[in-house]
């Protein structure tokens, strides 16, 4: 039985998600509490949106795990997927934006499959410096940050691939990559034959980087399909923003990824975006969190000039379809 769900464009749903078990260095786990600190729900509320608070799922913490080398700290990594997806489902249900607060990269994970629990189909942009399409066969750290959409699009250690009970998550052909500097071989082989779209950072610059989210977001289909944001604080150049767990010079400027993101974020179909790879143990001073607080702010205020769409009827799927595994 479908569930009918109205869009609220002008709501937010807001869920920490305290990870850094999929990372490649501990700190991403202190990211929602230094967002939260650094007056997000209080700034958001003063621009006129309505944000409801869901709390912070259980913390999950980097470890080495030596015992497994090729997809490291497995089990607690779905562990954590679990409790973000149960969150997920709900803030999904209620229409608003679903706003993650990571954590890694994986977390998006959680909020996609969350969200499939009541949209048949659900496209992906994946705003981020990495590909991610490492797996536990290829990746040269074992680390699960780096093998992301490998798994979302079914390729990987199956207890992440059927975290969604009939993978993939997201079809090839529906995902783009935005961003890109960093590619491994195994990377630039597989997309080299698959049917991803991908945009360099430096084709970004040169056309504009409003111009070039537009056009990611045509190719996406956006108009006429639901769609996630992942947002890996890493696409932006170092010099810009030193705060990240894996940082990288060149690529994206602050200013690129501002106007980038304006352009996504205000779009009526985005239902859930989720922010990674933030680290407050290079934040000493408490700059980039405000930061970046800045720039959720400025882009998510463009959704109160948005019209509300109409009331939408999405495919409910199954239990046995949506439920994950557990650890």
């Amino acid at each position: 039985m479908a569930v009918k769900i109205v869009r609220q464009p002008k709501k937010i749903a807001l869920i920490g998600a305290p990870s850094s078990a999929a990372a490649f260095s501990p700190g991403t786990e202190k990211a929602p509490a230094a967002l939260r600190a650094a007056g997000l729900i209080e700034r958001l509320q003063n621009a006129g949106l309505e944000v409801t608070d869901y709390g912070d799922c259980a913390p999950r913490v980097f470890a080495d795990d030596d015992e497994h080398r090729r997809a490291r700290n497995l089990a607690e990594i779905v562990a954590g997927l679990n409790d973000l997806k149960a969150r997920a489902e709900v803030a999904a249900k209620s229409g608003a934006l679903v706003l993650v607060l990571g954590g890694e990269c994986v977390q998006v994970v959680g909020l996609l499959t969350g969200a499939r629990r009541y949209y048949k189909h659900i496209n992906l942009l994946w705003f981020d410096r990495d590909a991610d399409l490492n797996t536990p066969a290829t990746t040269p750290s074992g680390r699960i940050d780096g093998m992301v959409v490998a798994h979302i699009i079914g390729k990987g250690a199956p207890e992440l691939v059927r975290f969604w009970g009939e993978p993939p998550l997201v079809r090839e052909p529906d995902v783009t990559l935005f961003g890109l500097v960093r590619l491994d071989p195994p990377e630039e082989d597989f997309l080299s034959r698959a049917p991803l779209r991908y945009v360099r950072a430096t084709d970004i610059q040169a056309r504009g980087a409003a111009a070039s989210a537009v056009d990611a977001l045509n190719h996406l289909h956006a108009d006429s399909r639901e769609f996630v944001l992942h947002l890996d604080l890493d696409v932006i150049a170092q010099e810009d923003f030193p705060a990240v767990v894996v940082p990288g010079s060149g690529g994206l400027g602050f200013e690129d990824v501002r106007a980038a993101l304006k352009e996504i974020v205000r779009h009526k179909n985005l239902i859930g975006l989720d922010i990674a790879q933030f680290n407050p143990d290079k934040d000493a001073n408490g700059d980039c969190a405000k930061r970046i607080v800045d720039l959720l702010v400025e882009s998510l205020v463009a959704r109160l000039e948005t019209p509300a769409p109409s009331s939408t009827e999405p495919v409910a799927q199954p239990e046995e379809s949506s439920a994950g595994t557990t650890a």
